[in-house]
């Protein structure tokens, strides 16, 4: 160990008394602070400028230092620096001859090896230090800043560094000449970056180039997430080029075989790589979350329901169809990119099982692949799509075998996942937006339905009501059961079914009853089953729609409520006057956490034609508005609309009325043990396809709140996070000007006079 230090020494001594240490170490402190000074300057005039440019400040910690600041310039630009540094480690010796005394002293080629590679570890921890002054600065600067997010980026380049250093000084090995040992420490770092995207078809080799691809481990610890699994490859890939540079200089010093020398080689890459294979599985890594919401962690709801799956395999069998246009995230280059995708959920539950089933068959796009391909059977449009994904036909399953196997056309054939435990299985979907792949909430909601049976919403039918089955505009399938559409019920762990009620009783196993715009009035019959249904505690939403009144006042009034006669108009420069934004009460914002934000900013929810409610209190029901008119600009009309565009004014003496009216109450009462849950709208149109697909307001996060209140909470799954502090800077114009003093004038120049110096005093030496 003493000769290892003396060695690390000697290094350190020639590297600084060469201008290039000096050099590289002012060039790269100005770089760092010309990226750091040139993000705070932006996010300071952002915040100047207030209003919507303030409000859209966030996440500043990640970025003003972290992967999308200073830390991701110095992880897409720092790997220039350390071939200059390792370049002449030992090149210079090669060249100069001064290797030979080193061969003959009694000192251990590992002791040169690891003496100079120490040397580096100190230099690169003076780089680390320069960039820590830059994270002091955000943590002082920043409000709330993640110091743990910059702590574990600070981490990860040390670690990063220290590997391009043993990369160099294996290159330097190779070559007496210190240009081509930069060229080729280059080239190594270009080929670990890409490795990931080579042979990821075969099975065989895909996981070693894999684990050799050092893209994104970095990044991961730059978000705050720190792995043993990222760690460890850090080290084993140090070790392992070491390992090369001891058994290169070994060999040139007692003039070993070729093939024993190559034999050394693998030896020294197979125990490594079957190190990184074994700490890479799921069951021995271990995980840190450094950040303040623990946002690189599965929420609690999710490790709740992981546990809740209880033991056996999680089997997530995925359907990857050559004609669908989401194949390409499911060709067989893709399988590790699937597994990341799984990582969050393999940190709780390692037994999770990965497999895909490829096949072709129509899709539910038919008309536009035969229109682009005209005069061409399925079979020979399979046969091009083939050629161009360079993949073997006849590793394709056919339709005949895809129906035997599973059939998938009520899914349109297209990209899915199957999830399997025990003895239940479900369907995980991908979507048309551009996120594509689902998110933690639609995976938990699949995982909820392998543990409990969804609950089950029932909309009534009989009186002309809205369908969940059309996609015309004022029905309710987008809502409700449009597969492909995210935020569709189905996708968030609900069951729907119609129910007539001209057939039999309400069914007692219903979450709720939908009653959508009914457009004849309820037989006799129908009345009294609704009544039942009600007296026995079962929960209800009603959407009412103007001129209905007298259709639904004779169920809702023995709770208390009555739609409004007349209509409600708001004045508006952008909507006709019939389009009421209705905005969210305290008692709407309590319905769900996705409801806080919505009513902090005022975010209506569109209401395209609707009347008041009016209720009385002291019954049997407790009333709570969720929904109320803006009452500056919106009031009941007792007259009907303009039959031009014209714009409508308040006029009290045709009985026009004003305040605060509601659009949307909850009724609640104590029922058999339970809370008894009504909802009663003035408004049937806000739930319909035309409205959500417009986007107007919050009409699908309350829509979605709505209907997860009665089921109590269960559903949605609630995978929300505390909103990021750091979204403040406590800095003003001056004292930006003082950092930019500081780091691009002050820090540099005193580091520049300091090494002039060292080297003069050197020189008369």
């Amino acid at each position: 160990m003493t000769t290892t230090i003396r060695i690390a020494k000697a290094e350190l001594k020639t590297l600084f008394y060469s201008p290039i240490a000096w050099f590289l170490l002012i060039v790269f402190l100005f770089q760092c602070g010309l990226e750091y000074t040139s993000n705070i300057e932006a996010f300071v005039t952002q915040q100047g400028l207030g209003g919507l440019y303030a409000q859209n400040l966030k996440n500043l910690t990640d970025f003003t230092v972290g992967r999308n600041g200073l830390f991701g310039m110095i992880l897409a630009k720092g790997y220039l620096y350390l071939p200059l540094l390792t370049m002449g480690l030992i090149s210079r010796e090669l060249s100069s001859g001064s290797i030979k005394l080193l061969y003959s002293s009694p000192i251990r080629i590992r002791e040169i090896i690891m003496g100079k590679f120490l040397a580096m570890m100190i230099y690169i921890f003076l780089l680390i230090l320069i960039i820590t002054l830059f994270v002091i600065s955000g943590a002082v600067n920043v409000g709330h800043a993640e110091t743990g997010i910059m702590l574990s980026g600070l981490f990860s380049l040390y670690l990063l560094f220290c590997t391009y250093a043993a990369i160099g000084l294996f290159m330097s090995c190779l070559t007496a000449y210190q240009v081509v040992a930069a060229i080729s420490t280059l080239v190594v770092f270009a080929l670990l970056s890409y490795m990931d995207s080579v042979w990821q078809d075969v099975p065989l080799i895909r996981d070693l180039t894999y684990f050799l691809s050092i893209s994104g481990r970095t990044g991961n610890m730059m978000a705050g997430l720190i792995s043993t699994k990222d760690v460890l490859y850090y080290l084993i890939i140090i070790c392992m080029f070491l390992g090369f540079s001891i058994c290169k200089l070994q060999s040139a010093r007692t003039s070993d075989p070729k093939l024993l020398v190559a034999f050394k080689y693998i030896l020294v890459m197979g125990i490594c790589l079957s190190i990184g294979y074994v700490i890479s599985l799921p069951r021995f890594t271990f995980y840190y979350d450094a950040t303040h919401t623990k946002e690189m962690t599965l929420t609690l709801n999710s490790q709740r329901l992981l546990k809740e799956l209880g033991p056996g395999p999680l089997e997530v069998k995925t359907f990857a169809n050559l004609l669908d246009q989401n194949y390409f995230t499911g060709d067989p280059t893709q399988w590790n990119n699937n597994i990341r995708r799984w990582e969050p959920y393999l940190r709780f539950k390692p037994d999770i099982r990965l497999s895909y089933v490829y096949y072709y068959d129509s899709v539910s796009a038919d008309q536009k692949l035969f229109g682009s391909n005209p005069g061409k059977t399925m079979e020979q449009i399979t046969q091009q799509y083939a050629k161009m994904y360079g993949v073997d036909i006849k590793t394709f399953k056919t339709p005949e075998q895809m129906h035997q196997l599973i059939d998938l056309r009520p899914e349109q054939n297209r990209y899915i996942m199957q999830l399997r435990h025990n003895k239940s299985a479900t369907f995980l979907r991908l979507f048309n937006d551009p996120l594509r792949f689902p998110t933690e909430t639609e995976t938990d909601a699949a995982l909820s339905r392998l543990i409990a049976p969804s609950p089950k919403i029932g909309f009534l039918e009989g009186e002309s009501e809205r369908s969940i089955s059309d996609i015309r505009e004022k029905d309710y399938r987008m809502l409700t059961r449009e597969t492909t559409f995210r935020n569709a019920l189905v996708n968030q762990g609900f069951e729907f079914q119609t129910i007539s009620l001209a057939m039999g009783e309400v069914p007692a196993d219903l979450a709720v009853l939908v009653i959508a715009d009914p457009r004849i009035p309820f037989s006799t019959d129908v009345m009294a089953r609704l009544k039942r249904y009600t007296d026995q505690g079962g929960n209800l939403l009603i959407a009412g729609e103007p001129g209905k009144q007298d259709i639904l006042n004779p169920l809702i009034g023995p709770m208390g409520v009555q739609l409004m006669k007349g209509q409600l108009v708001q004045k508006s420069e952008r909507y006709a006057p019939q389009v009421v934004m209705s905005l969210l009460t305290t008692g709407g914002a309590d319905l769900s956490g996705s409801l806080k934000k919505p009513f902090h900013d005022s975010i209506p929810v569109s209401m395209p034609g609707a009347v008041g409610l009016s209720y009385t209190t002291g019954r049997t029901f407790s009333v709570t508005p969720l929904l109320t008119i803006d009452d500056r600009y919106a009031w009941n009309r007792a007259g009907g609309l303009p039959s031009d565009s014209g714009d409508v004014h308040f006029s009290p003496a045709v009985g026009d009325s004003s305040g605060s009216i509601p659009t949307a109450l909850a009724l609640t009462r104590r029922m058999k043990g339970r809370e008894q849950r009504i909802i009663v709208t003035g408004d049937a149109d806000f739930l319909s396809n035309s409205e959500l697909r417009v986007g107007r307001g919050a009409n699908f996060t309350f829509s979605t709140a709505v209907f997860g209140w009665y089921t109590y909470g269960r559903f949605p799954i609630d995978t929300s996070r505390p909103a990021k502090e750091d979204n403040r800077l406590t800095l003003s114009d001056a004292g930006l000007a003082r950092l930019k003093i500081l780091f691009l004038g002050v820090l540099p120049g005193a580091l520049l006079i300091f090494g002039v110096v060292f080297l003069l005093l050197r020189k008369r030496k």
